[in-house]
């Protein structure tokens, strides 16, 4: 199999499926780089909390190359064509070099803003909508969202902000005339499936884990480096929980429950984002999450055997 003749390999899924193992253990193998596709795993200092698994990222006494993880302080703002662009910009350097590519990772919509090459533009903020909207609650945010687009997934309307920056985006493109393009990427895009039930345990086990790893230690030295509630708020799931528990809103016990909710609620957001992909043209090659690591990446080799014979 000549490395030259890969397409982009995507390794993705819900979060707690083992995506880093799965992608660095292959990037070994091809000697490959691989390119996050996790909205928070830019930022520094957000390692826990984000499932950075840095050390992971080293096998055999080698490094393995990645990219678009910890290129922003936390507390900056990060968006899909600031990733779009950033993505672009490093794949064509692997491509010139001849250097296989992976990309991980959950964030459905980063995924499909690669693979479809969306037409993505800068959009400016736009005050005097923001002025229109100021007496509008969340409730009613979400609705005039959902006649610009159908929502796969919540992300957009986890805070205000979000959902104010998101119609800001969609009036603009309706101003503008804007519409997407699909100029796809060669790539071949792998799905490691858990059955329900396991996977819930796997989310609840990981959660707990990352506890004991001192994730609110984590939080707690982001607040006390002067980032606010509301920045911190923003990047919701551990950031928001935890926050809030820090803040002496919750209870510890109360932070853990709703923590361990919202993620299983997240993964089902996942899930769905992906199946709907898959229903509207992307072929998701399944990995059965209960192989060993040898087996799934032996799944992933054979669909790469299959892929050249074709070309």
């Amino acid at each position: 199999m000549k490395n030259k003749n890969l397409p982009l390999i995507c390794i993705t899924g819900p979060t707690a499926t083992g995506k880093t193992q799965l992608a660095a253990t292959l990037a070994a193998r091809l000697d490959a780089a691989i390119l996050s596709a996790d909205s928070r795993q830019v930022y520094r200092n957000m390692d826990i909390g984000t499932g950075k698994d840095l050390s992971e990222y080293h096998l055999d006494g080698k490094d393995i190359p990645y990219y678009l993880i910890d290129i922003l302080n936390a507390g900056e703002t990060y968006n899909i064509f600031q990733y779009q662009q950033d993505f672009n910009r490093i794949y064509s350097a692997l491509q010139t070099e001849g250097k296989p590519a992976i990309l991980c990772g959950g964030s459905g919509m980063y995924v499909e803003a690669v693979l479809k090459n969306y037409a993505l533009y800068e959009v400016p903020h736009n005050e005097a909508l923001r002025r229109q909207l100021a007496g509008k609650s969340m409730e009613e945010l979400t609705a005039m969202l959902q006649q610009f687009i159908r929502l796969h997934n919540h992300t957009d309307t986890e805070t205000r902000e979000r959902l104010l920056r998101a119609l800001e985006i969609q009036t603009w493109y309706k101003e503008h005339g804007i519409s997407q393009t699909d100029v796809w990427k060669e790539h071949l895009l792998f799905y490691v499936a858990y059955p329900r039930e396991l996977l819930r345990e796997r989310i609840t086990r990981r959660l707990h884990q990352r506890l004991e790893a001192g994730m609110v230690e984590e939080v707690q030295r982001l607040l006390d480096k002067g980032l606010k509630p509301e920045q911190l708020t923003y990047y919701g799931l551990e950031y928001k929980w935890i926050t809030l528990y820090l803040c002496g809103e919750i209870s510890y016990t109360e932070m853990v429950e709703k923590l361990n909710t919202a993620i299983h609620q997240f993964a089902k957001r996942q899930e769905t984002w992906f199946r709907h992909m898959e229903r509207n043209g992307f072929t998701l090659h399944r990995i059965d999450g209960c192989l060993d690591l040898k087996g799934k990446v032996e799944t992933v080799v054979r669909k790469l055997h299959e892929y050249n014979e074709t070309i």
